[in-house]
């Protein structure tokens, strides 16, 4: 857009046309990438069937390299359980380092006189552009 001078209106009405056509090529790209990830699964599972048919865990071919492996993921039905059970046992590497955000803002909102040690925050002023009726 450059430096050149452009009204307020104007400016919003290219920032609508802009985001318009944004949905619409990240609509484009989701539903393309939805149906090669269809098909790469289907090939996945035939593979996998390969690997277990014959116990292998890595096959060569000539256009790549198969690696089998094991993907773990770990979650609890009961959090009051794990925290006592991180707590008991001195665990806590167990969580991610990551602060709830919602959660905390909300609580300083309550509580504007409790600051944690070490809580940094970074504030920015960001629009929001609703199309007119």
């Amino acid at each position: 857009m450059g430096d050149e001078q452009i009204s307020t209106e104007k400016a919003v009405e290219v920032y609508i046309k802009i985001r318009d056509e944004r949905s619409k090529l990240k609509e484009e790209f989701e539903g393309k990438d939805k149906e090669l990830s269809a098909q790469m699964q289907v090939l996945s599972e035939k593979l996998l069937e390969v690997c277990h048919e014959i116990g292998a865990d890595s096959i060569k071919t000539a256009a790549g390299t198969i690696m089998r492996k094991v993907d773990t993921r770990y979650w609890t039905t009961d959090w009051e359980a794990m925290y006592d059970f991180i707590s008991e046992h001195d665990v806590f590497p167990l969580l991610e380092k990551r602060l709830h955000q919602t959660n905390l803002k909300q609580f300083l909102e309550e509580n504007p006189d409790v600051l944690p040690i070490g809580l940094q925050a970074d504030r920015k002023f960001t629009i929001t552009i609703r199309r007119s009726k």
